[in-house]
């Protein structure tokens, strides 16, 4: 078992804790010239919904454009997204992030993308932008902490997690 740790794994979801997953993932890789692969997931339910004939509201009506542009399109403005915050946020450091955009159910395409980029730590929020739907369904983060071959570094906002004695 190596422990050393040459790629991680940032999962960015644009919610409030992005910025915070960028920056513990560069304070870790500092220490050792560590490649970040900046890493967003577009959901598979967002891409079922564009499938939908008349989308996700009565009075809409698609386009005509197909999933596969659907898809290109997000993936441009994701990227595009992540880039301007690396460059606003981190320029001086952006050489050791790469950004990686995934389709699909994030869960899984986190779970893959450590195996088929041979990711040694992950870093991401226990919180994010699916929030009601984790009471529901159970949250992404958990799943990745109860399944992810590597470890999984959490990250959190201090005052909102504060204990009340």
């Amino acid at each position: 078992m190596s422990t050393e740790i040459n790629k991680i794994l940032a999962c960015v979801d644009f919610s409030d804790y992005s910025l915070m997953v960028l920056e513990y993932s560069l304070a870790l890789a500092r220490q050792s010239n560590t490649q970040i692969i900046v890493f967003n997931v577009i959901n598979q339910r967002e891409i079922g919904d564009s499938e939908a004939p008349f989308g996700i509201f009565p009075n809409y009506v698609s386009k005509g454009t197909s999933t596969e542009d659907y898809v290109k399109k997000m993936k441009a403005e994701r990227t595009e997204k992540l880039k301007h915050l690396i460059e606003k946020n981190f320029s001086d450091e952006r050489i050791l992030m790469r950004v990686k955009i995934g389709k699909g159910s994030p869960f899984d395409i986190i779970l893959q993308t450590i195996d088929t980029n041979d990711i040694d730590l992950v870093v991401m929020a226990n919180k994010g932008r699916g929030n009601l739907s984790s009471v529901l369904f159970g949250s992404v983060a958990e799943k990745v902490f109860r399944h992810s071959p590597v470890p999984v570094f959490s990250v959190r906002e201090r005052q909102s997690f504060k204990r009340v004695k």
